[in-house]
C-alpha cells in the first residue's frame, strides 16, 4: 500500500511541474478564459488529453518491447534525470525573466487549440519521452499493463483542474504569471524536480 501511495505522490509532484509551467497552451488558456471562463479550460484539457492518451499508450507498448534489454532501465533513468534537471532550470529562468508573460492569439476553438498546442509542443513530447517514459516503466514494473492507465489517470486530472482554474481566474482578471505566489510555487516545484532527478540517478546505483 505504501508503495502505491509513494508512487502516486511521485507522479503527481513531477506532473505538477509540467502541468503548471508557462507555455503556449497556458497562454492560449488564459486568452480563452478571459472570454469563456472555466469551461474553456476544460475544453482545452480535453484537446490536450486527446493527444496525451495515445502517446502514453504508445510509450507503454515501447516499455514492454524494450524490457528485454538489460540496460534499458539504466538508460531511461539517466535520460529522465537529465531532463528533470533541464526542466527545473528552464522553469526557474522563465518565471524570473523580465517580460515573462507569454502572448498568443489562438485561431481555433479551445479543443482544437488543446490538440495543436500539445502535439506541436516539443517540450511536451520531450517530457513524455524521457520523464514520462521512466514513470510508465516504473508503473508497469508494479502493475504490468494497468500501470499505463494508472500513470495517465494520476497525471491527467491535474491538467483538467489546473487549466480550468487558470481559465476561471483569467475570467476574473486575476494576473497569474506575474503573481508572486505563482513564482514561489514554480520555484519550489523546480527544486523538487532536482531532488527527484537525483533519486532517479541514485536508484540505478542500488
Amino acid at each position: 500500500m505504501m508503495e502505491i501511495i509513494e508512487f502516486a505522490v511521485l507522479v503527481i509532484i513531477i506532473s505538477a511541474s509540467g502541468v503548471m509551467s508557462p507555455g503556449p497552451l497556458f497562454a492560449a488558456n488564459i486568452t480563452y478564459g478571459l472570454r469563456d471562463g472555466f469551461r474553456s479550460g476544460i475544453k482545452i484539457a480535453i484537446g490536450h488529453s486527446i493527444v496525451e492518451l495515445p502517446l502514453v499508450i504508445l510509450l507503454g507498448i515501447g516499455v514492454f518491447s524494450l524490457e528485454i534489454f538489460p540496460e534499458f532501465r539504466v538508460i531511461i533513468s539517466i535520460f529522465g534525470a537529465v531532463t528533470l534537471f533541464g526542466f527545473a532550470i528552464m522553469q526557474i529562468k522563465s518565471i524570473f525573466r523580465k517580460n515573462s508573460g507569454i502572448s498568443t492569439k489562438p485561431k481555433h476553438g479551445p479543443i482544437i487549440t488543446g490538440i495543436l498546442f500539445s502535439a506541436l509542443n516539443p517540450f511536451f513530447i520531450i517530457w513524455w519521452l524521457t520523464i514520462g517514459f521512466k514513470l510508465i516503466s516504473d508503473a508497469m514494473l508494479i502493475w504490468a499493463f494497468a500501470g499505463i492507465l494508472i500513470v495517465f489517470v494520476l497525471h491527467i486530472w491535474m491538467d483538467f483542474v489546473w487549466l480550468g482554474m487558470v481559465a476561471f481566474l483569467a475570467s476574473k482578471s486575476v494576473k497569474i504569471i506575474s503573481n508572486k505566489n505563482y513564482k514561489i510555487m514554480i520555484s519550489g516545484l523546480s527544486l523538487i524536480l532536482i531532488y527527484f532527478g537525483i533519486t532517479f540517478l541514485t536508484d540505478i546505483l542500488y
